[in-house]
């Protein structure tokens, strides 16, 4: 099979024709290699070449730590396999099922990680699949921890941010020639992914994607300026070095990735204000700058975002994959639950109390973790479906992804990332089988997978995914498990109680 050939605005590029037809593009710079004080400056365009540059393998990756999972859990499926140094690490890989096409609809995927890891790299997110549904899907790497996200006073804010528009913009300029359609370009996102899709919706150029999809995000996820100095000074701190441009300039990747532990669980309540993230990172967008003028959820209320198709949701048991693997959801105390909920909301008793009585018969550990959900991505989904659907037009739809898994003797329920796999039809990862792994021991349901990757596929092409959209007084959420059930307002209280 001859290899495609494509011209892009920097040059050409080939790509690796599959036995199915389909062709991969791997690690096409979307901007310049961000190098010494450049790491903290806005993205700029990639270099010209001259020839043919070749995109049949894989790239390197963002600088990060290494994450493996949790406990016992591998998550390396979902996160990539880890930091491969090199240049032109600010790429995306593009599978298409014709290059010769034309008027394809276009999905771009942001990966998630905490804002620290992840990349493009990642198994679960091969975009054979959609291609061979006639979707072109567009993967890519974004600045992370340091580079993409700590907020110093004299450089850009929210740098990963601005990678994820660069790279957008990269894709309406360029995806023509792979087949794709530049006026119907669905963004999504998973996790810290997905809190970028969001504030990508609440700040992007109007016509730079038709549509978005936020898979466990949050549109309230964003540290103020205050919080965010408080991450910069611990770094600086451990690093030896003034907590502005001119003392992280020239340090080393290295040095940078390996001062991170000191700066992990930070607790940004100091400020009095809650922990959007809840410890779980120090690192994210920075609502309050040029860049994000406030959370991603306030913004769309304000009017940003209304012409932008929108599906989000959530997983029912989010917080397992934290918790479960482990062994920490057992041994949680009271004063333990006190405390994540004083860190989660501003009247934390009135927190537990509402979530105790829903469920009266949950042990302290289950209570902790149903809070956590909400707080790290519940809530600030929500909001931002009650914030886009309160504009007369917009097409908001959510769902909730309640499929359980058989993982840890069926504890693990729904965790964070358990959906990915299912959209993206990459149920069949060995890595992601077995009695200590995401999916669990017995083989997932491939109907469900098609069904999932179908819906994502509809929704872009469509705008719907096959359900009522949501509105501000039935709140209809569509509950994906084996069967498929729309629920009206699943849980009032808890919406209430968080706002």
């Amino acid at each position: 099979m001859s290899a495609p050939l494509v011209p892009t605005t920097s040059g050409r590029v080939r790509g690796a024709q599959r036995s199915d037809g389909t062709t991969v593009f791997w690690n096409i710079p979307y901007a310049a290699t961000p190098a010494g004080a450049g790491r903290f400056a806005a993205p700029t365009p990639a270099p010209s070449w001259s020839g043919v540059r070749d995109a049949t393998s894989p790239g390197p990756t963002a600088p990060a730590p290494v994450r493996g999972g949790f406990g016992d859990l591998d998550m390396r499926p979902i996160l990539g396999p880890g930091w491969f140094p090199g240049p032109d690490y600010l790429g995306v890989n593009v599978w298409t099922p014709d290059p010769s096409a034309a008027g394809l609809p276009v999905l771009v995927f942001v990966h998630g990680g905490g804002f620290v890891a992840g990349s493009a790299r990642a198994a679960v997110a091969d975009g054979t699949g959609f291609a061979r549904r006639g979707v072109v899907l567009v993967t890519l790497n974004y600045r992370l921890n340091a580079a993409g996200w700590l907020h110093l006073p004299d450089a850009p804010a929210n740098r990963g941010l601005l990678d994820v528009l660069a790279a957008l913009t990269w894709v309406r300029d360029n995806i023509a020639g792979f087949g794709g359609d530049p006026d119907n370009i669905t963004l999504f996102g998973q996790s810290a992914g997905a809190t970028i899709v969001g504030a990508a919706v609440a700040t992007a150029p109007t016509g730079l994607f038709r549509r978005a999809i936020s898979q466990s995000g949050s549109g309230l996820g964003a540290f103020s300026t205050a919080q965010a100095a408080l991450v910069t000074r611990a770094l600086a701190d451990q690093l030896g070095v003034s907590p502005d441009l001119a003392g992280f300039a020239d340090l080393p990747d290295e040095r940078i990735i390996a001062a991170l532990p000191a700066v992990a669980g930070l607790d940004v309540t100091a400020t009095g204000e809650t922990d959007p993230l809840l410890k779980l990172t120090s690192f994210g967008l920075v609502a309050g700058t040029d860049t994000l003028p406030g959370q991603p959820a306030h913004q769309v209320a304000a009017g940003h975002g209304a012409d932008v198709d929108l599906l989000l949701g959530v997983n029912s048991d989010e917080a397992n994959l934290y918790l479960v693997p482990t062994g920490t959801l057992d041994q949680i105390t009271d004063s333990d639950l006190t405390a994540m909920a004083a860190r989660a909301h501003r009247d934390p008793e009135r927190l537990v109390r509402t979530y105790r009585a829903r469920r009266p018969a949950a042990s302290v550990g289950q209570l902790h973790a149903a809070i956590m959900t909400d707080g790290l991505f519940g809530a600030g989904t929500r909001a931002l479906a009650e914030a886009h659907a309160a504009h007369p037009g917009s097409g908001t739809h959510l769902y909730e992804f309640a499929w359980r898994s058989g993982a840890f003797d069926g504890t693990l329920g729904t965790p964070h990332s358990a959906d990915l796999p299912f959209v993206f039809n990459t149920t069949d990862i060995p890595a992601l089988l077995g009695p200590h792994a995401l999916l669990g021991p017995d083989e997932p349901p491939a109907e469900l997978a098609e069904r999932m990757q179908r819906t994502w596929v509809d929704f872009a092409t469509t705008g719907d995914p096959g359900w009522p959209g949501y509105d501000t007084v039935h709140r209809p959420t569509m509950r994906i498990a084996d069967t498929w059930e729309r629920v009206d307002d699943p849980r009032p209280e808890e919406r209430l109680v968080w706002t």
